[in-house]
């Protein structure tokens, strides 16, 4: 079953954005577009706020316009609204399962303020097991500009990455893009060094090599897959949040991994899917995998 680009609105401008760029993508991959609004009835005293029938007229009118101006600019785009009653967070999670992606708008005011992603998004982010992308308000095209790269986190084994990697390969071949592909390193406290660790690491020449090996075995499925995509392989000595960071600002996309887990406080996105959905000037693109 082919599944469709999905894009979460609410009428706001970050949203707007989302759903401009959810479109273009859908475009480029030949996808249907799917417009879903969660909505749940809410009555206030202070405003005049409608009851259960008017807000849902509000809601479809919204979200009819929004489609609309959609398919002005893409007439050949196939484009379906539904507007989906439930809590947020849970309608769009279920939204994301049915989904070749799901696309999210969030405020943003730079890097030194940050950005606000909302409780909502997180939530999603989170709790969906399809890759959900975080867009800017004020997102323009012209962030995907030619030579502008898409950015892709890897780490730990080739399996490990296997799933990052398949979008990655694929936004770039649908945009005729590079994939510079970061894997970041750091020095190992002395403890982590056992005889099996240190055979593979002196087999390589030390641990660059070592995690140059790596990026490459992690690499060559996808290059066998996608020969007509550029490939740039960027190992560099840092955090992997400051190594991602640092070249982010040449990325049309930016894509890192979720492992999917559960704690005792719920799911998680994990410290540098986090740190790149706050700081990335880009839209980030969100995976989970196992």
């Amino acid at each position: 079953m082919t599944r469709p680009i999905t894009a979460g609105v609410d009428g706001s401008e970050e949203s707007l954005a989302g759903l401009a760029w959810a479109a273009r993508e859908a475009v480029r991959r030949g996808l249907a577009l799917r417009v879903v609004h969660a909505w749940r009835f809410q009555q206030h005293d202070a405003i005049d706020a409608g009851d259960e029938r008017t807000q849902a007229e509000w809601v479809r009118d919204g979200l009819a316009e929004a489609a609309r101006t959609v398919t002005e600019r893409h007439p050949g785009l196939d484009v379906t609204t539904d507007v989906v009653e439930g809590a947020p967070a849970d309608a769009l999670v279920a939204a994301a399962g049915e989904a070749e992606m799901l696309v999210l708008g969030s405020r943003g005011h730079g890097r030194v303020v940050g950005f606000l992603l909302g409780s909502v998004g997180q939530q999603v982010i989170a709790g969906a097991t399809r890759p959900v992308v975080r867009v800017r308000a004020g997102d323009e095209p012209s962030g995907e500009a030619a030579g502008r790269e898409i950015v892709v986190g890897q780490q730990g084994e080739a399996e490990d990455s296997a799933a990052i990697l398949r979008f990655a390969f694929e936004t770039a071949a649908a945009r005729g893009a590079t994939v510079r592909a970061v894997r970041a390193w750091t020095l190992p406290p002395l403890f982590a060094y056992s005889p099996g660790s240190l055979k593979l690491l002196d087999e390589a020449g030390g641990l660059e090599p070592y995690e140059k090996k790596a990026l490459g075995e992690a690499l060559r499925p996808w290059r066998e897959r996608f020969p007509d995509v550029p490939v740039v392989e960027h190992v560099e000595m840092g955090s992997g949040g400051q190594v991602l960071l640092s070249v982010s600002g040449r990325a049309q996309l930016l894509v890192v991994g979720r492992r999917v887990r559960r704690t005792a406080v719920g799911a998680r996105i994990g410290s540098v899917a986090n740190g790149m959905l706050h700081l990335a000037d880009c839209p980030v693109a969100v995976v989970p995998h196992d």
